[in-house]
């Protein structure tokens, strides 16, 4: 576990660290004709403590990812009530067998890459849960999500399960030293996306979310470039 923790980083730090990634969203959308609220910055807090959690919090951050379920209820039962309550968001993979606990922990899940995974979260949900369908748009035999040539069928058939909101698609673009070898990736998601009539697309890190937000990006998922490189 030591080695998934991030090095630590004052409350000052994070607070400046997020009113520059505001700035370079509202920047990149500019040079699109895009509005920075379209955009939805998600603090991702993998071997992030409830420390810097908080103080994420209190510099503005209402969206939270995790990648991993357990840990995300580790830190959860040690934070303090926020007011407003934020939005949780399920960004890793997730185990069919976890999907159950995954429910009671998050708002929104992001990494939705079956049809049998969206089945699961059907059949234990109890309310109606918005989820993006993970596309491995660059066909990487290292990730998960449904190939571009089955979203199709695949969003067809989820639409129609009970609890299912289907809102979106996410991707996560091959690690790339330059991020303009990655935008034919996220122009490509967000061409299926429209075809489909769907919202929302989850894709861009810190090393790519400006080229993703100049495709389209509606969500944008931020670890690093907040909270600081990790350790290992």
């Amino acid at each position: 576990m030591n080695a998934e923790l991030r090095l630590p980083t004052t409350s000052t730090d994070i607070g400046r660290n997020i009113r520059e990634i505001e700035e370079r969203v509202a920047r990149a959308a500019e040079r699109v004709g895009r509005s920075a609220g379209e955009v939805t910055v998600v603090a991702v807090t993998k071997g992030v403590g409830p420390g810097p959690i908080q103080d994420a919090f209190e510099a503005g951050i209402r969206h939270f990812g995790e990648n991993r379920v357990q840990e995300a209820k580790s830190k959860m039962d040690q934070l303090p009530v926020f007011h407003p309550q934020p939005t949780w968001h399920m960004v890793g993979h997730l185990q069919s067998n976890k999907a159950r606990l995954a429910l009671r922990l998050f708002d929104i899940i992001h990494s939705v890459d079956s049809l049998r995974l969206a089945e699961m979260i059907s059949r234990h949900a109890q309310r109606a849960v918005p989820i993006l369908v993970q596309v491995n748009v660059a066909g990487e035999t290292t990730k998960f999500g449904v190939s571009p040539s089955e979203i199709e069928a695949a969003v067809e058939q989820m639409v129609h399960l009970p609890h299912i909101e289907v809102k979106g698609l996410m991707t996560i673009a091959p690690l790339a030293s330059d991020p303009e070898e990655v935008r034919p990736i996220f122009r490509r998601l967000r061409l299926i996306r429209d075809s489909l009539g769907l919202e929302h697309l989850s894709m861009g890190m810190t090393d790519d979310f400006e080229v993703a937000i100049e495709e389209g990006a509606t969500m944008v998922r931020i670890g690093r470039a907040i909270f600081g490189e990790r350790r290992g």
